[in-house]
């Protein structure tokens, strides 16, 4: 049954999750270090079912946000009409209340979905440091339909307190081209390497950014399927890694007080670090006209898949991330 929300320990974490809006995994502390690594948004955000599970723009899709880490599914970004079928900002499995059913430190999920002819599986799990998640999605009707899935975790408060780096396994990065607030330092719609892309000012570090800003870039090409933010103090980091063959993309975006909007006010700070099936983040109805790559699901289809997140004391940089989802850090 859908309830309320459930705490997950094992002896170095603790993790929130919200079956009713979302499934959304709301928090993720790691307890010897007393710090948090999911970020929150400043306003409180409604802990109820709304009228609708399709959003009709960002500002409604808002009310339920928090920070926290929601699923995408089956649509990212806008709202749209596609194949007649009207999709909410950020999908129907962002918002909806899903059928919940804990055991020790393993939290069991299912929803089957009214916009797309789906149901999903979902079990997020914690042992030691790292935080897993597995879904399945099956496909239950006779035509194939076009989906848009992914996963949109938003790191902030301990994680971003003092000066930090992130790093990942991408190759090369695409500037988002319609998303410019005036705090947005790249070039919109340009291409480069990672970390180091076109700015306005000149070549931004995407791995150090400064000061406030609203940006969005997708990461692709990756050598190896992961991201990491470390304070450089080495008091805290998070690594995540995910599977490739799924979510081929990742969305990286930065609200780091640059955008003076309600209800963002200037004051909120988070980083999401966002594996997903496509780009950009404009919705199915503008991804399939751009030609971009959608996940097509098949009759009778059945795909699974895995995301880790590894909390934790770093050593130095992270090198990347082994296959059990733990974070590579040396000093040397």
């Amino acid at each position: 049954m859908t309830g309320a929300p459930v705490a997950l320990e094992s002896e170095q974490l603790r993790v929130a999750v919200n079956p009713r809006v979302g499934g959304t995994i709301t928090a993720v502390e790691h307890k010897g270090l007393g710090a948090s690594v999911l970020g929150t948004t400043p306003w409180e955000p409604e802990d109820t079912t709304p009228d609708s599970f399709a959003a009709p723009d960002e500002r409604t899709w808002l009310t339920r946000y928090g920070g926290g880490w929601p699923l995408l599914f089956p649509n990212g970004g806008d709202a749209c009409d596609f194949e007649g079928v009207f999709h909410g900002f950020h999908g129907e499995a962002s918002l909806a209340p899903w059928e919940a059913e804990s055991e020790g430190a393993v939290l069991r999920l299912r929803r089957r979905f009214a916009s797309v002819p789906a149901e999903m599986h979902r079990e997020i799990a914690v042992a030691g440091e790292v935080v897993t998640v597995r879904e399945k999605l099956r496909m239950l009707g006779a035509q194939p339909v076009k989906a848009m899935w992914g996963h949109h975790p938003t790191f902030g408060s301990d994680l971003l307190a003092g000066p930090f780096e992130i790093q990942s396994g991408a190759r090369h990065v695409t500037i988002d081209e319609g998303y410019d607030p005036p705090n947005n330092p790249l070039r919109p719609g340009a291409v480069g390497p990672w970390p180091l892309v076109p700015g306005k000012a000149g070549p931004f570090d995407l791995g150090r950014p400064q000061g406030r800003v609203a940006a969005l870039v997708y990461l692709r090409d990756f050598a190896s399927p992961w991201m990491s933010i470390r304070r450089l103090d080495d008091s805290l980091a998070a690594a995540l890694s995910w599977d490739s063959a799924v979510f081929p993309y990742a969305w990286l975006w930065y609200e780091l007080g640059g955008n003076a909007d309600p209800p963002w006010a200037g004051l909120t700070r988070l980083i999401g670090m966002e594996p997903n099936t496509t780009w950009p983040a404009t919705g199915l109805a503008d991804a399939n006209r751009r030609g971009a790559r959608l996940m097509t699901l098949q009759p009778g289809a059945e795909i699974a898949t895995i995301i880790r997140l590894h909390v934790f004391k770093p050593e130095g940089p992270v090198r990347g991330v082994d296959a059990a989802g733990r974070a590579i850090s040396r000093s040397t």
